[in-house]
């Protein structure tokens, strides 16, 4: 296991987890996608860092910022956030040579917000699921299983609930780039023991890609980034940068309450 590495990984993962902690906080109604980059920027140069997805060729944000149907890649704009979006933030921070990246969504509301309605109460159920998808998939992250299992977790908790993988986006390595092999699709496709063994010290970034109608998705042609629902549907994104130990996985990134899902 490469120490440098993992020291590196896990102190650029504290700086990232803090740093999307804070981000969620400021979600509220009237902020703009615009307004969470530039505080993301500040946040991670802050603490010694830089944003890892500013090392992404002709991209200039520091965070991608998936809102509604929006599935991932969604550049931040002057759109202003209202109660009730569905808005995923994805960021990453790259430090002393390595990259960590982590992602998770949410819907937009006011603390003291009384406001329940049934689509909320969907929105929520929704969500709740993508998260435990991922950490039905980080569970599995460990020696003896292989990326299969991985995929084949998220996958029968995403459609065991109605909802659909994502087919085309997958989780990834991350380490010196942000994006190495193997990837880690959220789904099962042949058999598990053609799937690529875990490995002591690998580092994975596992994500659950999923949207509540179907698993289609569509590419904006304009700006060459921002990829969405097909039928337009509310689309979710969760993921954790993890370290496979002898003893199961670690997370790298993570939010308050995390550990209690492993």
């Amino acid at each position: 296991m490469d120490t440098k590495k993992i020291k590196t990984m896990r102190r650029a993962g504290g700086i990232l987890g803090e740093v999307l902690e804070t981000l969620i906080q400021y979600v509220k109604p009237g902020i703009s996608e615009l307004e969470i980059d530039t505080l993301a920027e500040k946040l991670i140069r802050d603490n010694g860092a830089e944003p890892g997805f500013k090392k992404v060729p002709s991209y200039k944000h520091t965070i991608c910022i998936s809102t509604n149907d929006v599935v991932v890649h969604g550049i931040p704009t002057k759109k202003v956030l209202k109660e009730g979006d569905v808005v995923g933030i994805d960021c990453g921070v790259f430090l002393n040579g390595y990259h960590t990246d982590m992602a998770e969504t949410l819907r937009v509301s006011t603390q003291n917000s009384k406001l329940k309605t049934q689509n909320y109460e969907k929105i929520d159920k929704f969500l709740a699921v993508g998260k435990r998808a991922l950490f039905a998939g980080i569970n599995q992250a460990k020696l003896g299983n292989r990326v299969g299992h991985i995929s084949k977790a998220i996958q029968d908790v995403v459609e065991g609930n109605g909802y659909s993988v994502v087919r085309t986006l997958v989780g990834h390595g991350v380490g010196k780039s942000l994006h190495e092999k193997p990837e880690i699709p959220g789904y099962l496709s042949g058999a598990i023991d053609q799937t690529q063994a875990l490995s002591s010290g690998q580092t994975l970034a596992i994500e659950a890609i999923y949207n509540m109608g179907g698993h289609e998705v569509v590419y904006d042609r304009n700006d060459g980034w921002t990829i969405s629902t097909a039928d337009n549907s509310i689309s979710g994104l969760f993921e954790r940068t993890i370290l496979i130990t002898e003893n199961g996985p670690e997370l790298l990134t993570r939010l308050k309450g995390d550990m209690l899902a492993l």
